[in-house]
């Protein structure tokens, strides 16, 4: 009786923990997902590296994160999102090449180049 018990508690532990680690990966993809946006790329896959136990902020899980993306859908780089619990505690974004804009902007006015209008006039500054 004692024994069903305390399999059946281990159980739900086990339970509880997996479900835990299952909301922090979505925590994470969802915040992944708004970061890239932010940079302006291409999200292509976010996988857990690592998880394990923590005591710091009470009972839960210290878990690390890898996300994948892309600037120009050909190259690959990859970052990393800690987290503690369910709060992102750190990302850390590898140096990647600005991506292409498709509209990028203009100049216009009197400093700086453009690639407006020419200045054929002789009337530009």
């Amino acid at each position: 009786m004692m024994t069903d018990f305390i399999l059946m508690a281990g159980v739900v532990v086990i339970a509880a923990f997996f479900w835990q680690l299952r909301q922090m990966a979505e925590i994470c993809r969802q915040f992944a997902e708004r970061e890239v946006q932010r940079q302006r790329v291409q999200l292509l896959s976010v996988a857990m590296n690592a998880a394990r136990p923590s005591l710091s902020a009470g009972l839960g899980w210290k878990a690390s994160f890898q996300f994948e993306f892309s600037t120009d859908g050909i190259n690959q780089f990859k970052g990393h999102i800690h987290m503690l619990g369910k709060r992102i505690q750190k990302i850390e974004w590898p140096i990647f090449p600005e991506p292409d804009w498709e509209q990028a902007p203009t100049s216009r006015g009197k400093v700086g180049g453009g690639c407006g209008n020419s200045c054929s006039s002789g009337g530009c500054h």
